[in-house]
């Protein structure tokens, strides 16, 4: 693969390049929710390294996976088809006439939307619960099966920002560089986010809620229907604003 670098000697180039930049980091918030909540299981003193250490691995495998880009645009052609069509119908969704085919990019979507859901949906019931036990504190320890989540997880987002990316430009070297930023980004913002989310169990609540939205709008892009994810990070902020002005509220009356 040849990669030029007399590109960034256009000033074209610079803007594909921030422009790329800029959407990475903004599609990396969820992800950057995940890491919080996930590493939050560790002790305080590995919760960085976990973090930094997730994100650099995971930025190994986002920059082989760009280097197979052949590959992966061709995870758009369908696998398999499923005969979704009686049940779309019943249920009112009429511009789906035909079976619902599943890529291999759609499989993986599936795949990280249900995890999204199983893992989301367990760390709220956990902490409605509250059935922190010893056992489940010991739990805490395990860095590497944290890693392998942190990883995972990045790896799923991965593919629909990489399918972006070649909507924007056809130069990998911008995509490389555009990646490395919105990585540094991440592990930039990662702690603060962290530290925010952490605090205060209200928030954890909503974040956990915004991962159980994304894993579903990765589902519904799984089986072939586009969903708008502005709306979602829309509904997410608004929702934060107001629960950042309950907390501010709840200091003000407590003090």
């Amino acid at each position: 693969m040849d990669f030029n670098i007399s590109v960034f000697a256009q000033p074209a180039a610079w803007i594909s390049l921030l422009t790329l930049a800029f959407l990475e980091i903004v599609l990396g918030v969820d992800n950057i929710i995940f890491i919080s909540i996930v590493t939050n299981k560790l002790p305080k003193s590995q919760q960085k390294s976990a973090r930094n250490l997730g994100l650099l691995i995971a930025l190994g495998f986002r920059i082989l996976l760009l280097l197979s880009i052949t590959w992966i645009i061709g995870l758009t052609e369908p696998l398999f088809t499923l005969p979704f069509e009686m049940l779309f119908e019943k249920m009112g969704i009429e511009h789906i006439k035909e079976a619902v085919e599943i890529s291999g990019r759609d499989f993986i979507l599936l795949i990280g939307g249900f995890f999204l859901l199983a893992k989301s949906t367990t760390e709220i019931h956990s902490k409605v619960e509250q059935k922190e036990t010893a056992k489940e504190l010991s739990v805490k320890a395990a860095f590497w099966p944290v890693i392998a989540q942190v990883i995972f997880i990045d790896i799923i987002f991965s593919f629909d920002s990489i399918l972006t990316a070649v909507g924007l430009t056809q130069e990998v070297l911008i995509m490389i560089f555009a990646v490395i930023i919105a990585i540094l980004a991440m592990m930039q913002f990662s702690g603060p986010i962290s530290d925010l989310i952490n605090k205060y169990p209200t928030l954890q609540v909503l974040a956990l809620s915004f991962l159980i939205l994304i894993g579903l709008t990765l589902i519904l892009e799984g089986f072939g229907m586009h969903v708008n994810k502005g709306f979602v990070y829309v509904a997410v902020l608004f929702s934060l604003v107001v629960e950042l002005i309950n907390i501010r509220l709840r200091k003000k009356s407590g003090s």
